[in-house]
């Protein structure tokens, strides 16, 4: 899966690459996001069931408002950076994606935060209450242990437990959407020890509100 979606991006990228041989790395950006970025999540959106990574594509407005997000999303993804150890942080488009290793995050086979983990989301929650412009896509996934169903329902489960203890310390639960995916979306092979390890995770999508887009084309005109 990740193979295809990094040739999804890659087509986005060639789509415009032939008009932005002259611009920076922000206009370049830009210029995808415009006239890709909303195609592109769509269809990642599509193939995936709406992956951390789709939302992010699908909700880019690119051109000046979308450097003015994509500066937004800088300064938040440098703070992210700092507090939450262990977790992956990735700049993408428009938005901000974070993975965590369930394991940072739980037991195993359990949906209960571990003590070590409620100080790392505590850290979270204040950052995400400073940018409060955004939207919060959380996402549980497992590896291919177990029956379906469970692993669907415990996904479910730790993606509810993460957004219960966001709300629980100040998050908007309107900013929050939770999705369980089960083992439906691999990242890794679940055939050996590390690769399930890796499909054990916590996804978590950060992208622009309607307010933030709206304050980033208005200070984008002219």
């Amino acid at each position: 899966m990740r193979k295809s979606l990094v040739l999804l991006l890659t087509a986005a990228i060639v789509m415009v690459s032939f008009g932005c041989a002259s611009m920076t790395g922000k206009q370049e950006g830009a210029a995808i996001g415009t006239t890709t970025g909303a195609a592109i999540g769509g269809v990642i959106g599509h193939q995936t069931g709406n992956t951390a990574l789709g939302a992010i594509l699908g909700a880019a407005i690119g051109g000046a408002a979308g450097i003015y997000i994509g500066n937004y999303m800088d300064k938040q993804a440098a703070e992210l950076e700092e507090e939450l150890a262990g977790a992956q942080i990735e700049r993408v488009a428009e938005g901000i994606k974070i993975t965590f290793d369930s394991g940072l995050l739980f037991d195993v086979d359990k949906a209960d935060l571990s003590f070590a983990s409620r100080k790392q989301l505590s850290n979270f929650a204040e950052t995400l209450s400073q940018y409060g412009d955004t939207n919060i896509l959380l996402e549980g996934h497992t590896d291919s242990t177990g029956p379906d169903e469970y692993n669907l329902d415990l996904s479910v489960r730790r993606a509810q437990a993460v957004a219960d203890y966001l709300t629980s310390l100040g998050v908007e639960a309107a900013r929050l959407t939770i999705k369980g995916y089960g083992e439906v979306q691999p990242i890794a092979d679940n055939t050996t020890v590390d690769g399930r390890q890796q499909n054990r995770r916590v996804e978590v999508a950060i992208y622009a509100n309607d307010e933030l887009k709206k304050t980033a084309q208005e200070n984008s005109q002219g």
